[in-house]
């Protein structure tokens, strides 16, 4: 999701940068998991902490108290400190360690990559240049993380608000819109965007209409419940299948569908589970802010990442980068089921630290690598490698010149002057193409120009290109990116490309195919001191952002309410040190 973040076209690990892990040694040889997956769906723990289960369910979707739950962190100081150690620096992690120390626990965080932020990361190249894993963006339902940045003090100060108007940019530079701006909110504003917008011919506006007519989006508006629930029972189709069904029209998959469907999971209609797609939509529809974009004013490092890093430090948490784990040490019953982690091998050395919980948040890619084979006899963990990825390449291109700007052609060419903080002229939001193998794209220049914007250049065009494209060379990546841009701005065919760079990631979300939510693990397990988190993880959101800061409050908030009395994580843990002593 974008990861947008819709995500915002988050990403994870490739082959180009590896997951935050590296294959881990085992401690313990066992069979296969296919003979060995003797432990049963009763194995799965229920959640236990009451602000937990606020995070699920149809209420979720509509519970703006979180937000302030977010801000204010978990409320809650336990009586028995744990030492815990997390495996993974991404923005699940982060969140998570946040809540564990201000309930008063130790926490130490440990890394592969020399930076924090996982699918949101960001760094710089020796030039000086912010590279990103992807193209980032806020939308107005994402709740927790607001809490979260608020409580950093960065959400007044590091988010840039755009225009309500969701902007296709169609081959010979032709506009369509899906324009939100409305004296009367949702769901009037969405249903008035949807009817006027000129992405689409008549006829497939009609049809699209009809289809949207029948949807469970518009039982939601009289029972938010039952309109709900018909969601979650679309699974196990795609959302071409689902649109088909009742009079929704290729035209309209073809023009605006499957560049929003791309924007979300990097799939097409066709691929792409209706679950996830009217998910979104079933927001939108409710929530007036919901579809309102916003951009951080640079790179995600600065703006998010290095707030949470502050916070964290000044509360001892400890954030080791270039370690990752190499093995996860546990003890075993007599019929070879795991029992209790006893702590993970970390860095190139193997250094064996001993833990009370361990959390590992990770990626799809990251947690298979993680862990060990005999985890795999409880269903809930096995589930975890019937899910796939999605790769992309993130391009990021800079020219001479304006490229969005494309009515003004001196002030297309015009570098002269300050044109920082938004002054530059172009389209200050993010962008949709039907006629670009990348979906979605923006001028960072433009949209963050807090670290992106170059006194005396021009745009700085960032665009994620999906599997249609991931095979090719960084090199013809960069030549179809900028071709196809001009396709799109035919008056950039004036300007230059002065730098560029790829990143390419073979695996990035996890692939929002039919079928697929029924594998996503809880973040309590089978193993009572060890614990998931992470965007994949069940949450009721999406591989997002979002998704990733409410698996990060959910496991910690499990923690929490697991820590303390005569059967909780820190009794256990001491009569575990007593027995061997």
């Amino acid at each position: 999701m974008v990861r947008f973040s819709f995500a915002t076209l988050a990403i994870a690990c490739s082959s180009t940068l590896t997951s935050a892990f590296v294959v881990p040694q085992r401690s313990f040889a066992v069979t296969k998991a296919s003979s060995l997956n003797v432990a049963t769906t009763n194995d799965i723990p229920d959640f236990v902490s009451e602000a937990a289960k606020k995070q699920v369910g149809n209420d979720s979707f509509l519970n703006k108290d979180l937000m302030a739950r977010a801000q204010n962190g978990p409320g809650k100081v336990n009586k028995e400190k744990l030492k815990i150690g997390i495996v993974g620096a991404g923005l699940a992690g982060m969140v998570a360690a946040m809540d564990l120390a201000d309930a008063g626990h130790d926490v130490e965080m440990f890394e592969l990559r020399p930076f924090v932020g996982g699918k949101v990361s960001s760094w710089q190249d020796k030039e000086g240049n912010h590279i990103e894993m992807g193209l980032h963006v806020f939308f107005g339902c994402y709740y927790n993380l607001f809490g979260i940045m608020k409580r950093t003090g960065s959400f007044d100060y590091n988010l840039r608000i755009k225009e309500h108007i969701h902007t296709f940019v169609n081959e010979g530079g032709h506009l369509g819109a899906l324009d939100f701006k409305f004296p009367i909110g949702a769901p009037v504003s969405g249903l008035q965007a949807f009817f006027k917008t000129e992405q689409l011919e008549p006829i497939d506006k009609f049809h699209n209409a009809v289809r949207l007519g029948t949807s469970p989006i518009v039982r939601a508006l009289v029972d938010f419940d039952g309109g709900m629930d018909m969601v979650r029972d679309l699974d196990d189709i795609t959302f071409t299948e689902w649109f088909t069904q009742l009079g929704g029209s290729r035209g309209s998959l073809d023009r605006m569908w499957d560049p929003i469907a791309y924007a979300l999971g990097f799939l097409d209609c066709d691929n792409i589970s209706a679950r996830a797609m009217l998910t979104i939509f079933m927001l939108f529809a409710i929530r007036t802010e919901a579809s309102v974009l916003r951009m951080l004013d640079g790179s995600p490092q600065t703006g998010l990442h290095d707030p949470i890093i502050q916070y964290l430090e000044e509360r001892n948490v400890k954030i080791n980068l270039k370690t990752g784990c190499r093995d996860i040490v546990h003890e075993l019953d007599e019929n070879g089921l795991p029992t209790r982690v006893k702590g993970i091998k970390v860095g190139p050395k193997n250094e064996y630290k001993e833990f009370d919980v361990v959390v590992a948040a990770l990626d799809v890619p990251g947690i298979k690598k993680v862990l060990p084979e005999s985890f795999r006899q409880y269903p809930m963990f096995d589930n975890i490698y019937n899910l796939d990825t999605v790769p992309i390449a993130t391009v990021q291109l800079r020219f001479d010149g304006w490229v969005t700007e494309m009515s003004d052609m001196n002030a297309m060419t015009d570098l002269s002057g300050d044109k920082s903080d938004g002054k530059a002229p172009g389209i200050d939001n993010l962008l949709y193409s039907a006629d670009a193998e990348f979906s979605c794209f923006a001028d960072l220049a433009l949209t963050s120009p807090g670290e992106y914007y170059k006194e005396g250049e021009g745009s700085l065009i960032q665009a994620v290109f999906d599997e249609r494209a991931f095979g090719r060379s960084e090199e013809q990546l960069v030549k179809d990116c900028v071709e196809q841009i001009n396709s799109l701005f035919p008056s950039s065919k004036k300007l230059t490309c002065t730098w560029s760079n790829v990143v390419k990631l073979g695996q990035s979300l996890y692939r929002e195919k039919t079928g697929q939510d029924k594998f996503r693990p809880k973040q309590a397990t089978p193993i009572d001191n060890f614990f998931l988190c992470g965007s994949y993880t069940y949450q009721d959101y999406l591989d997002s952002m979002e998704g990733a800061t409410r698996s990060g409050l959910m496991v910690a908030d499990e923690i929490i309410a697991r820590a303390d009395g005569p059967n909780g994580l820190a009794a256990k843990a001491a009569a575990n040190a007593a027995a061997i002593a």
